[in-house]
């Protein structure tokens, strides 16, 4: 019995850990989305780049050492590299190499190409945030219209069952002959357009949340089911508290378009002031360091003196000349050894040099004008970025405060259209109206409910792309 129970709930526990993944709220959404958006990612790859951009240049600032050595052989007539004489027999040679210079001052070429690509990492990450906000945004758009049509749904399937009621009613009374056969045939007709309706939402519905899971790159058999919130608990007075002006300086402060643009005109300063330091000279210093090895290379090991022959030579003694010897030698050669040679060919070098740059094609000024160039393009990007952006929030202001009249309207009309209904009712059921009166005012209250729903949500939706421009957390 206990082995059941234990099933029992762990098949219960498992149900209910499927139901709520299932469950979405708009933070969870969003979150999933950001997380699993293709365009962020490449958007951090991009940031990657330029941090590694950033990384290099400042490595740069390091000398530059390398080392470098050979191994080979030699046949024919060629030059002895350890005494640069010709030869004319084969060889074995071996060499090592070392170099390392580094610029002493170059008019801050690298510093100004470090703090550039340094902007350019921060901008590379504001934009990367601001296409997060972007897809937030998107998100939630779609979010509240998968929650308007869901929640039309439960607003066409009360009118349904309210028309149902209703031919139920007109049923009993035709039946009684209180009522004429084309009030019942009013009413199967009003029942299945109303059950259209219906099925018109559930589609809507199904619809929205394809469009949804389209947005969070999410499987399309993956079950989702969004969260009702309370939406009645939405504020508008905080918006109707600013203008357009606030709104849109606090978005100018925070968006990552604005900041970006920014950090690309600083950078493509510093791109300027490099390019200026190609026009003077540098100074530098390198040294260098080698050796070599060579088996032509021989010393004398042994010798022995085994006679003495003329030279050819001779000398005046007391007006007589006489022959001068040279000694016989008899001698061995062996190879010096690798390390031997290694050490005695040991050399170094240092040396403190200049480049002062006279002609070169006149490449050095186009650099110069194409970094200014870039300059104003950027400059003209976050003009054309704040300009858009200032239209941007005008017009979402517009729309939020129009959305808020327009709901309170639509409220106001859907409680009149219900009290409207109501009577009529109460009237069709005392015979004091037909069944063509009593539908007029149904479908008239239905339309202003499904009226004041869809005006709520236009007011959520726009209010929230007013948080979007003060930069708060788009939740419900």
């Amino acid at each position: 019995m206990a082995k059941i129970i234990r099933c029992l709930f762990l098949i219960f526990a498992a149900l209910n850990v499927h139901a709520q993944d299932s469950v979405w709220t708009l933070q969870r959404s969003i979150q999933y989305a950001v997380s699993h958006n293709t365009d962020i990612s490449q958007q951090a790859l991009n940031a990657r780049l330029a941090a590694l951009q950033l990384q290099q240049s400042r490595l740069s600032q390091l000398p530059n050492a390398s080392v470098s050595g050979n191994y080979g052989f030699n046949y024919g007539r060629s030059i002895d590299p350890t005494t640069n004489q010709f030869i004319n027999s084969s060889y074995s040679f071996a060499g090592l190499s070392g170099n390392a210079d580094v610029l002493l001052f170059g008019w801050f070429q690298k510093r100004n190409t470090i703090r550039q690509n340094s902007l350019m990492a921060q901008a590379a990450q504001a934009d990367m945030s601001q296409l997060a906000d972007d897809v937030s945004l998107n998100v939630a758009t779609g979010f509240l219209r998968a929650l308007l049509a869901k929640e039309q749904i439960a607003v066409a399937k009360n009118q349904l069952d309210l028309s149902i009621q209703q031919q139920a009613q007109t049923r009993a009374f035709v039946d009684a002959g209180s009522k004429p056969d084309l009030d019942m045939e009013q009413m199967n007709a009003q029942v299945a357009a109303d059950s259209a309706g219906y099925i018109g939402a559930l589609a809507d519905y199904q619809s929205a949340i394809l469009d949804l899971k389209a947005l969070l790159n999410l499987d399309m058999q993956t079950p989702f089911e969004v969260v009702m919130p309370g939406l009645d608990q939405i504020s508008y007075e905080a918006v109707i508290a600013l203008n357009a002006e606030q709104i849109y300086e606090q978005a100018k402060a925070h968006f990552g378009t604005i900041k970006s643009n920014e950090l690309k005109i600083r950078a493509a300063e510093n791109g300027v002031r490099a390019a200026k330091g190609m026009l003077y000279p540098q100074f530098s210093v390198g040294a260098q360091l080698g050796t070599n090895y060579a088996s032509s290379y021989k010393e004398i090991s042994s010798y022995k003196i085994t006679g003495v022959t003329p030279s050819g030579n001779f000398v005046q003694i007391g007006g007589a000349n006489y022959d001068v010897f040279q000694p016989v030698v008899d001698y061995t050669q062996t190879t010096i050894p690798f390390f031997k040679q290694f050490d005695n060919n040991f050399r170094q070098s240092f040396a403190l040099s200049i480049n002062i740059p006279l002609l070169n094609g006149w490449s050095t000024r186009t650099a110069i004008k194409q970094a200014q160039i870039d300059v104003e393009s950027k400059r003209l990007n976050k003009y054309q970025s704040e300009i858009k952006l200032q239209q941007d929030v005008y017009k979402a202001y517009s729309d939020a405060t129009s959305a808020v009249q327009k709901y309170y309207a639509a409220k106001r009309a859907a409680e009149a259209s219900a009290k409207a209904y109501n009577y009529a009712q109460k009237r069709y059921e005392l015979g004091l109206v037909n069944s063509v009166e009593l539908l007029t005012t149904q479908n008239t209250a239905f339309k202003s409910e499904t009226d004041e729903t869809s005006a709520k949500y236009d007011m959520i939706f726009k209010l929230k792309v007013i948080d979007y421009y003060l930069g708060k957390e788009l939740k419900l």
